[in-house]
């Protein structure tokens, strides 16, 4: 009925199903991605690769996790707060209460997108695609990563699958030189870069039974949200106090007496004293 044949690019353009790199002919078929790069596949019976039985894709390399950061530590409890001492004033004032700090909860750690299995073609599975369905469409919208798993499932014997590593060989549905997958269902694992499968079934690839995605290198993460604090109380400010009265002055001294009476108390005899002399000589 149908097999899975892995093939160079060249045989998966032309849906050459010569000397595949591997080949299934039972199904289901399961092939893993284990290394990067463009993988072409195709089915080996004649006239079904050029129906268009034929998947290319692309496998990126796996992605290296990181460890998830250890949450913060718990805010500590703010140490107590002495009394103050009071200050006798003449109108009493009220001690500021401190304000708690404020509590932040801890970011959850990022999550990481696993491995993902895909169903190639859905509820179609691998095989010449019915009117109005076409492999390129369903993988228009997926995003493949590497690691993640590609199951093709059909009834062993109609049809196979082949990873091509051309697009030359996928665009001539070329199947030859690679083995395809003739056993259902294929398990591919991804790699990173250009994917090519095909069926190498005459005539199936040509008439659509072909698959080529782009497979990235790195897996998707959800950021984690950062901590958000809670409301604390304001600090109050603190009401002012009436100013301490000021010490009253030293009284200030007297100012010292006047000298002059004095000199001219004692000028005066010394006058007399002349006039005296002037009248013994």
């Amino acid at each position: 009925m149908h097999t899975v044949a892995k093939v160079t690019k060249t045989n998966f353009d032309s849906c050459n199903p010569a000397g595949p790199i591997s080949l299934t002919t039972n199904g289901p078929a399961s092939i893993n991605l284990s290394t990067a790069g463009e993988h072409y596949f195709l089915c080996t019976i004649p006239g079904h690769c050029d129906a268009g039985q034929k998947l290319a894709v692309n496998v990126s390399a796996a992605p290296s996790t990181s460890p998830a950061p250890a949450p913060p530590p718990a805010t500590p409890s703010p140490p107590p707060v002495a009394e103050p001492t009071p200050v006798p004033t003449p109108e009493p004032t009220s001690s500021p209460s401190p304000s708690p700090a404020p509590k932040t909860s801890p970011a959850p750690a990022p999550s990481k997108t696993g491995p993902k299995t895909y169903i190639v073609g859905d509820s179609v599975g691998w095989t010449i695609p019915p009117s109005g369905f076409s492999y390129q469409t369903w993988a228009r919208n997926k995003t493949f990563n590497a690691g993640d798993i590609l199951v093709f499932n059909f009834p062993t014997g109609a049809h196979d699958v082949v990873a091509l590593t051309s697009k030359a060989a996928y665009d001539s549905c070329n199947g030859t030189g690679v083995t395809p997958i003739t056993a259902a269902p294929a398990r591919i694992t991804l790699t990173a870069g250009e994917k090519y499968y095909i069926c190498t079934v005459p005539g199936h690839c040509l008439a659509g039974q072909k698959l080529s995605i782009n497979v990235t290198g790195t897996a998707s993460t959800s950021p984690a949200p950062g901590p958000s604090p809670t409301s604390g109380g304001t600090t109050p400010s603190p009401s002012s106090g009436t100013p301490a009265p000021s010490s009253p002055g030293a009284a200030s001294a007297p100012p010292p007496p006047n000298s002059a009476p004095t000199i001219a108390g004692a000028a005066l005899p010394l006058t007399f004293l002349a006039v005296a002399f002037a009248f013994f000589y």
